[in-house]
């Protein structure tokens, strides 16, 4: 009995054991971020094929190692097989061969050792024949992602409107994008050409490139063309896109040097033959967004036309002039990156060294002021420029520069102009050089483009004051006569450089301001003890007393200009901000002229509420008050008001009613 028992208890053990061991699927909770990253991803972004493409490999026995490194052979032989889905086909192959790419690109044999140029001669050149084939295979490889990729979206028997909410539609649009982007910048690099590329060879295949789209490239030299999907700018607080089709790239052209050797102070700018007719410190833009698209050059009846086609077409599209594109004879969103451009702008010119190092003349590269397009020239858009305060550079204004880009309505309707000018010049002085600047920039605008009136100029403390002078009609000549001496007075009152600074005119192209921070008034913070030491160190440029000098044509006048200097006629541009100054005297009631627009942004660092009292630590509120302003909006914060969030809301606001003002734009 004790042995049937035993028995027993032995058959159900192994029944127990048998059972167990066929169960091979088995539950347990994971993770959401781990569902939907294995849901989602693929080799972009991790060191693995998608679970879509490895799900195809697993059907039909396939091994993902052996497919990416072999993805001809491996797609050939998927092909055969009839019960995989034409989508699941060009999907796969598509992220087969673009991992194929990413891998050959990480390989040693597309890169040439730095310690090349140590070997024989024999040595580098099979390194370099090696080199070669590694590109020539790469270049295939984005090929073939690019053409499985164009297959899949218009090709299949669904349209790309039928799988609007399919992640796979989403990751192959990611595969044809970075093949694009990984196609084009691979081969720039490797054959560098005075003239824009105009076709790409990929074995027998061509890509012709169509700048029908952005003409300013074509027959231009391009600098650099960067992707913009690996570059990340930390100073920018948000990176503007605009979700769509084709590869974001960011082209730079070379950029136009000024005259060699030290620059020259132009005292009379308005009449000054400038080389080709041009002011050289209207630097037209640089850093450029594009966005590329790839399609068969010719009419295609099936997917072997895609795959085989020996033509295609790489069509570059300006992203500020175009939001849409036809692509496979359907309308789709065209994709776009606004801040890549505008983020390596900043930091490869450093702008807030600059401004430091000029204002006590260490720098004379921005002694004449410049001003930059941040994108070409568009004549169908209104222009805001932007004017920065004391020690300060166009970096003042990166928040607002960022949301006008990333905000459709004003994106679409205006184009931004920075002035970047040298503080430590006498403030009257900088009002009459930007004044010429601003003045041949809008002369260069046809008399019919939408860009040539109702500009919008705003300006920020000194650059606010510069701003307020430079839409008013203001004669300060005999005003200043009294504050001379008989020998100035003697000296400076029949020169006509002199008169130009005295005898104010607005420009006539705005038809709106605003102020931030203005110290209209002046500030008693320039008089306390440190800025008053700091106001000694700050010196005049030396190519401005110098140029001014050689005006007056006398061997004593730069020694007379210097001792002027001392008396306070000719101030360096943080003294004049004091109210106690020769300038503020002069000028402090000095308002826009008749029926102008124009608008208040103040600061209130203090608890205050009291007129007399509220301040934002450097400029009072008395002093920033303008009477007759459309609005004026008083923001807890201190001078840097413009960098907060709820100022560059209102300044949206402000920018927004001036379209609905001219009737642009219509408010849902």
């Amino acid at each position: 009995m004790h042995h049937k028992i035993n028995k027993l208890m032995l058959g159900a053990i192994i029944s127990t054991t048998f059972l167990t061991g066929c169960q091979v699927v088995s539950v347990k909770n994971q993770a959401l971020n781990v569902s939907i990253a294995n849901e989602r991803e693929s080799i972009i972004s991790r060191n693995k094929l998608s679970e879509a493409t490895l799900n195809v490999l697993s059907m039909t026995g396939r091994e993902a190692k052996i497919c990416t490194n072999t993805p001809e052979q491996c797609v050939e032989e998927i092909k055969n097989i009839p019960q995989i889905m034409d989508e699941q086909l060009y999907s796969a192959a598509s992220e087969l061969y673009l991992s194929k790419a990413i891998e050959l690109s990480s390989s040693s044999a597309c890169k040439i050792s730095i310690l090349s140029n140590k070997k024989s001669a024999e040595k580098q050149a099979i390194e370099k024949q090696n080199y070669d084939a590694c590109i020539k295979q790469q270049l295939r490889m984005l090929d073939r992602s690019i053409r499985y990729s164009y297959a899949y979206m218009f090709k299949t028997q669904r349209a790309p409107q039928d799988r609007i909410f399919d992640n796979r539609q989403v990751q192959i649009r990611d595969f044809y994008n970075q093949s694009i982007a990984k196609m084009v910048s691979l081969f720039t690099a490797n054959n560098p050409q005075s003239q824009a590329v105009d076709k790409i060879t990929v074995g027998d295949y061509t890509y012709h490139i169509d700048y029908s789209h952005y003409p300013e490239l074509k027959n231009h030299k391009i600098e650099q063309l960067l992707s913009t999907y690996n570059l990340n700018f930390s100073g920018l607080r948000s990176i503007t896109r605009r979700d769509g089709f084709g590869s974001e790239f960011l082209v730079v052209l070379p950029d136009v040097k000024e005259q060699s050797g030290k620059p020259k102070y132009i005292i009379d700018p308005l009449n000054h033959q400038y080389p080709n007719g041009q002011n050289p410190n209207i630097r037209q833009a640089r850093y450029l967004a594009a966005t590329l698209t790839a399609e068969p050059a010719n009419k295609v009846n099936n997917v072997d036309d895609i795959i085989h086609s020996k033509d295609f077409t790489i069509r570059t599209y300006d992203p500020y002039k175009y939001e849409q594109l036809t692509i496979a004879n359907k309308k789709y969103p065209l994709a776009a990156n606004f801040s890549a451009p505008y983020g390596l702008w900043l930091a490869e010119n450093n702008l807030g060294k600059s401004a430091y190092l000029s204002l006590i003349d260490r720098d004379q590269n921005i002694t004449m002021p410049h001003l930059f397009m941040l994108e070409p020239y568009n004549p169908n858009k209104k222009v805001i420029v932007l004017i920065h305060g004391l020690a300060s550079s166009p970096e003042a204004w990166i928040r607002l520069t960022n949301d006008i880009m990333g905000d459709p309505v004003l994106r679409e309707n205006y184009q931004v102009w920075q002035v970047f000018y040298s503080t430590n010049m006498p403030i009257i002085e900088s009002r009459f050089q930007i004044y010429a600047l601003l003045t041949q920039a809008f002369a260069e605008t046809s008399a019919q483009s939408a860009a040539k009136k109702d500009a919008v100029l705003i300006g920020h403390s000194m650059g606010g004051i510069i701003s307020r002078l430079l839409v008013s009609n203001a004669d300060i000549s005999e005003a200043a006569i009294k504050e001379m001496n008989f020998r100035q007075l003697n000296r400076y009152r029949g020169i006509p450089v002199v008169k130009q600074r005295m005898q104010m005119k607005d420009i006539p192209n705005f038809s709106r301001a605003i102020f931030v921070s203005a110290p209209h008034r002046g500030t008693d913070f320039a008089d306390l003890w440190f800025t008053k030491a700091a106001r000694k160190i700050i010196k005049l440029p030396g190519a401005f007393l110098s140029a001014f000098a050689d005006v007056l044509k006398q061997e004593e006048d730069l020694k007379n200009i210097l001792t002027d200097v001392n008396q306070g006629l000719m101030q360096n541009g943080p003294s004049d901000l004091s109210y106690k100054s020769d300038f503020m005297t002069l000028t402090k009631n000095i308002m826009p002229k008749a029926n102008f627009k124009y608008h208040s942004i103040v600061g209130n660092a203090t608890n205050s509420n009291d007129p007399l009292i509220m301040t934002d630590d450097i400029v009072p509120y008395n002093s920033s008050h303008l009477d007759g302003a459309i609005s004026e909006k008083i923001i807890k914060g201190g001078h840097s008001i413009q960098e907060t969030p709820e100022a560059v809301l209102e300044l949206r606001r402000i920018l927004r009613l001036h379209l609905v003002e001219l009737g642009l734009y219509k408010p849902k």
